[in-house]
Parts: structure tokens; C-alpha cells; sequence
């Protein structure tokens, strides 16, 4: 049951529906958003502030927990940018390890996934307990003084979003749940710990990632590159934004007709504790910087936007949802996942030929508009994670959006 304070923002959120869908400009106050320049997408020297300051250092979805379904269970992840071993001890806690013996550099271990009692080196045979320490060195005697307990693996920060694995490469960085602040108030009618695996898959594009990123902020799209699907139920006149701190963002569509329902999820378990305003309208929560994820009773989507490089990502998509039984998945699963893929491919088709503009001598800066200020919020914090005075002048965004981020 919705608390009353639940109850009350989502009152306000369909009031703001009904203002959204009958203004005829921006709110009164509301700045004309100033031009992000080129430069973001495509100089090398700003890329590499980005991927130090902002990647190496941003909670980061690395996998869920069906993928240790027991003690011992480990998989590697590279999609962060560097190799990590995300395990389950013994004892049953996950945790995470840069895919590095101490000795010489060498992998600990080389498949994708397994069950192990502890980690070998494949080079030299030093083993690690589970738990990162290092328990074995092969002829000990040649290392003289030699302390083990300043020899565990490196540790990478590693916190539950319920059964949602993040990393994070900064040891002081904020705990998640308090980093995603209001946020996470919302999330727990999706009971997000009682969620199973479904599928996951992964698509490569020539493009930066941020061209990609930024198609899943905005709905602004809808009527030119979703005409045939999305755009015949979702009413993106109405839509409103909410801008948290930390670059948070959650954007609600709403259904065009109020009782409509996705005939693709028809009779599928659903979680029983989502609220009504939930089910009825499309609800994408954005954790900063590349999670995006849009709740429905029946199942959840995950999106991932990982750097590959100045001109190539990797999106990652996967889906969780109730009363999941992968040894005899929903009949309706395998279509719900095909509709689902070819509304990813409407986003994915221009992503290269974008990248080609970007670069080019026709393209100074984004002009976006009022429905487009979640790709601005975007900005602002890389340029704050960044260190704004690190920011070359002819490459940064001019805060202007502080008064509309919501502390509470």
C-alpha cells in the first residue's frame, strides 16, 4: 500500500501531467538552454577527463545476483573499462576484485564465469581466499621479509541496489543509496531485491556514447523514430521531468488513453507492490551516469551505456521481473524480448551517421529545448565531476538548471 506521502507526489505528478499537456511555452522562468559544444562528443582531450574524472569513478551496474547463485560462484566484467571479478565468498557476501594477482599483473582468471574455492594465478600460482586474501606464495623462501597481509587483491567499492550489482572505482565514494538520494524512495515498490534474471544481451555502435545516451533522456523523439510503436501509445506532450542531484533524473510518459495495457504482458506474474500511477504511465529512472531503467508491473528493463572508445559504445540490455523460473521462462518472454529489440533497433539506426555529423565541420553544439533538460542535467554534473575549472573554456556548459533539481 502507498504511504500518503507516495500518494500525494504522484497527485502532483498527474496535475503536472495535465499542465504539461495544455502549456504553451516553457514554465514561466524556466532559461532557453545554452548550446553544448561539439567538443563533448569528439575532442580527445575532453574524452580522457571524462573517462578519468567521471567513469573511473560513478556507480556502475555490473551484473545481478542470479549470476552468483552460490557460494564460490564468480563472473568477470570488463564493461567499466577494466577487468573485475565480481564473487560470492564463502560466507555469502559479493564482492569485487580487479582481475590482477599482486605478483606480476596476470589475470586470475581467464573464462567469462565459475565456481572456485579461491583465486590462482595461472602464471605463478599465488591463491587468494574468496575474500581477496593471499594465502599461498610458490617458493616463499625467495622472498625474504615478505609481508602476505599487504599482499590481498585491490578491492573495488561493491553495493546492492536490491538484487542489482554496482561497482565503483573511488574508494570514497558516497555509499549508492545515498548517492541516488530521492530515488531511491521510489524504487522500493519494485521490491528490486525479489527480482530474477531474465535474458541480457549486449549491442556494439560506431558511435561516441554519449549520441546513444542521450536518445534514452528525451521522448522528444517518439513521433519521427518510434512512429509504428511507442509513439501509438505514449503521449509525449504530457511528459514531465524531475531532475534530482547527483545528475539523477526520472522521466514520466504517460499513457495516451489511461486504461491501456500491453496486450505482450497480458496474464505475466506481477509485482504485487506497484503502485497504480506506476502501471499506468512509462516511468525511465536514470541513474548517473549510464543506467537507465523504465519499471513495469510485469518486468523491468536494465540499459547500460558503456565507452568503448571516442566512436564506439556497447549498449547492454536486461530484463528482470517476478516469479522468474529459468528453467521454464513465461511463454510470452520470447516475443515481449523481440518487441522489445526492435524498439532498441529504432534508437540504434542513426547512431553512426550522427557520429559522422558530430565530427563535422556542419555541427558547432546541441540547441536543445525544454523537453530536452535531462541531456543539460547530464552535462552540468560531468562538467561538476569533472572539476568545472578543468573544463576548457571553449568546451564547457553554463550551470543554469541548480533551481530546478528537487532535494526531496
Amino acid at each position: 500500500m502507498l504511504d500518503l506521502a507516495a500518494d500525494r507526489g504522484h497527485e502532483r505528478d498527474l496535475a503536472r501531467m495535465e499542465w504539461e499537456r495544455d502549456r504553451t511555452g516553457p514554465p514561466e522562468g524556466f532559461p532557453a538552454l545554452p548550446t553544448i559544444p561539439a567538443a563533448r562528443y569528439v575532442d580527445p582531450a575532453f574524452l580522457e577527463l571524462e573517462r578519468e574524472a567521471m567513469w573511473n569513478k560513478a556507480w556502475l551496474y555490473a551484473g545481478h545476483v542470479d549470476q552468483l547463485p552460490e557460494p564460490g560462484s564468480w563472473f568477470l566484467t570488463r564493461n567499466t573499462g577494466t577487468p573485475i571479478v565480481v564473487c560470492r565468498t564463502m560466507a555469502g557476501e559479493i564482492k569485487a576484485f580487479h582481475n590482477t594477482c599482486k605478483h606480476r599483473g596476470a589475470p586470475l582468471v581467464k573464462e567469462e564465469s565459475g565456481t572456485a574455492r579461491g583465486f590462482v594465478c595461472g602464471y605463478h600460482g599465488w591463491s587468494y581466499t574468496l575474500d581477496g586474501k593471499l594465502t599461498a606464495v610458490r617458493d616463499r623462501r625467495d622472498f625474504p621479509d615478505f609481508d602476505m597481509a599487504c599482499h590481498s587483491l585491490s578491492a573495488v567499492r561493491c553495493e546492492l541496489l536490491g538484487s542489482l550489482i554496482f561497482l565503483n572505482g573511488d574508494p570514497q565514494a558516497q555509499p549508492l543509496i545515498a548517492h541516488i538520494g530521492p530515488m531511491a524512495g521510489e524504487l522500493e515498490e519494485l521490491q528490486l531485491a525479489t527480482l530474477r534474471l531474465v535474458d541480457s544481451r549486449s549491442y556494439e555502435v560506431d558511435c561516441n556514447v554519449k549520441v546513444l545516451l542521450d536518445a534514452f533522456l528525451e521522448v522528444y523523439h517518439l513521433k519521427s523514430i518510434h512512429e509504428n510503436t511507442v509513439d501509438r501509445f505514449l503521449d509525449h506532450r504530457a511528459m514531465i521531468v524531475t531532475l534530482w542531484p547527483n545528475g539523477h533524473s526520472r522521466m514520466v510518459t504517460p499513457n495516451r488513453r489511461p486504461d491501456w495495457v500491453d496486450p505482450g504482458t497480458k496474464g505475466m506474474p506481477e509485482i504485487p507492490t506497484v503502485s497504480d500511477f506506476t502501471a499506468a504511465n512509462n516511468i525511465s529512472y536514470h541513474i548517473y551516469p549510464n543506467f537507465v531503467m523504465p519499471p513495469a508491473p510485469t518486468g523491468i528493463p536494465l540499459l547500460q551505456f558503456w565507452p568503448l572508445g571516442p566512436r564506439r559504445c556497447r549498449v547492454v540490455s536486461s530484463w528482470v521481473a517476478p516469479e522468474h523460473d529459468p528453467a521454464n521462462p513465461h511463454p510470452l518472454w520470447e516475443t515481449r524480448i523481440r518487441n522489445w529489440e526492435r524498439i532498441l533497433y529504432e534508437d540504434l539506426q542513426f547512431a553512426p551517421q550522427i557520429q559522422e555529423s558530430v565530427e563535422g565541420p556542419g555541427f558547432a553544439g546541441m540547441s536543445l529545448n525544454y523537453q530536452e533538460r535531462r541531456i543539460y542535467h547530464w552535462h552540468e554534473e560531468l562538467d561538476r565531476r569533472i572539476g568545472v575549472e578543468r573544463v576548457p573554456e571553449a568546451a564547457r556548459v553554463e550551470p543554469v538548471l541548480a533551481p530546478f533539481v528537487e532535494h526531496d
